[in-house]
């Protein structure tokens, strides 16, 4: 058997020759922003996850009726600088290791540790994974090659346990224009949060909206982000993953002067449909949402909405976090013809003069779902709070400790179960280079 220790590498070819090829600018005069522009951190993270699933039973139809595991993890990110001349070179390295503190076979697979393969199946004591990226530099465009981890409005890579997804392909950044990034980017495999393993890209299957094991051979995105103002910012985004399913995106972020405080807005509306083999099955949504929010002192106040048009759910790929104001802790809001809304306050209590202290709360109700094989209206609704405290000062300077709660109902039981959860994360950033 594999050991939990197995380092994966993506395109670990690829990644050693650009590493020799970096390597060997070291010993000339040309090595200089190379080596004087690395940088390098490591976040120290210690992650408590309780999920309680409500249904009073060791086990269900649908798994163990609770998640209760804590685990360490540390996550380095080394970014290189570039070579000198008109065609810079450089390579990034992200290395991350988890180690199990607590868990028990019963309640296990909570997304921080990988199974262990064993029989009582529960968590392996510790896994590893390393990722290495090859970067070039032609004025203001940067090509990546190897480990990434998108950020972008079709794919935003999933950081919400103890170690971030990778996805692996090749990603161009240009800013040759001012107030304008175009991107371009195509990707092939992904290693999952709590796993060691690259595999095929494939589709979100939450709920069993979608079959779980439906993969594609390449995912590409494209992008535009144009900078109108200071106050505004227009976004065009277009993904296809092959044979399954394509998408559009258009978003409009905003910000007014209003009063005493600041008016925001930020409008996306996705369009996806089946494509090419259609090998999910036919995918037809539209997924219409916006988020208002008003900040004056320490407070902010924020209103959403949210609306799926179509006959399927927004689909998205596995190990990322739908592009949706109604994406909350536990739940996206994201069903077939599911209409939400959301009401959220921030307060930051710097304003009564603790500095470091902050807290958020949202309540965000989901209606007129339809679910598959019933003529019942699916409803939900969920419930989270946040405090969260940076050491300001002294030995534990700029530690963060971050309590999340959340509370979520459905009356759809066969396709989403009742949740109680709460995760406690201690984190700290130290540099190393």
């Amino acid at each position: 058997m594999r050991s939990p220790f197995t380092f994966i590498t993506v395109r670990q070819s690829f990644g050693f020759g650009a590493l020799v090829l970096c390597a060997g600018f070291t010993g000339s005069s040309q090595a200089s922003g190379f080596i004087d522009d690395t940088t390098a951190n490591i976040e120290s993270r210690t992650m408590y996850f309780n999920r309680d699933f409500r249904d009073g039973h060791t086990s269900t139809e649908q798994g163990a009726s609770k998640r209760d595991e804590s685990a360490q993890g540390f996550i380095l990110n080394l970014q290189s600088g570039y070579t000198e001349g008109t065609v810079g070179f450089g390579i990034d390295a992200l290395g991350m290791a988890g180690f199990k503190l607590d868990s028990s076979p019963d309640s296990s697979n909570s997304g921080l540790l990988p199974s262990s393969g064993e029989n009582p199946r529960g968590s392996a004591d510790q896994y590893a994974k390393l990722g290495l990226t090859a970067k070039v530099r032609v004025s203001k465009s940067v090509l990546k090659y190897g480990a990434l981890r998108p950020d972008l409005p079709l794919l935003k890579y999933n950081d919400g346990r103890l170690l971030p997804t990778m996805f692996n392909g090749a990603m161009l950044t240009s800013k040759e224009v001012n107030n304008l990034t175009l991107m371009a980017a195509r990707l092939d495999k992904y290693t999952a949060r709590d796993s060691t393993d690259a595999q095929d890209i494939r589709v979100n299957c939450k709920n069993k909206r979608y079959a779980c094991n439906v993969t594609a051979d390449q995912f590409d995105m494209y992008g535009v982000d144009y900078t109108i103002n200071d106050r505004l910012t227009a976004q065009y985004h277009y993904s296809e993953l092959e044979d399954i399913y394509r998408q559009q995106f258009v978003g409009l972020l905003g910000n007014q002067p209003l009063g005493s405080g600041v008016l925001k807005a930020d409008m996306r509306v996705i369009d996806s449909a089946d494509s090419g083999a259609a090998r999910a099955g036919s995918i037809d949504n539209r997924a219409l949402s916006a988020m208002l929010a008003y900040a004056i002192n320490s407070h902010t106040f924020s209103a959403g909405w949210q609306r799926m048009n179509g006959d399927n759910s927004m689909p998205y790929l596995d190990g990322s976090n739908p592009y949706l104001v109604n994406y909350v802790q536990v739940n996206d809001f994201a069903a077939a013809q599911e209409r939400s809304w959301q009401l959220r306050y921030d307060y930051d209590f710097k304003g009564i003069g603790l500095d470091g202290l902050t807290f958020l709360t949202r309540y965000v109700n989901g209606d007129h779902i339809k679910v598959p094989g019933s003529d019942v209206e699916g409803k939900e609704w969920e419930r989270d709070s946040e405090l969260k405290y940076v050491v300001q000062s002294g030995t534990f300077k700029d530690v963060s400790l971050r309590l999340r709660n959340a509370t979520y109902r459905t009356n759809y039981e066969k396709f989403a179960r009742d949740v109680d959860e709460t995760r406690l994360i201690v984190s700290y950033n130290f540099s190393v280079l």
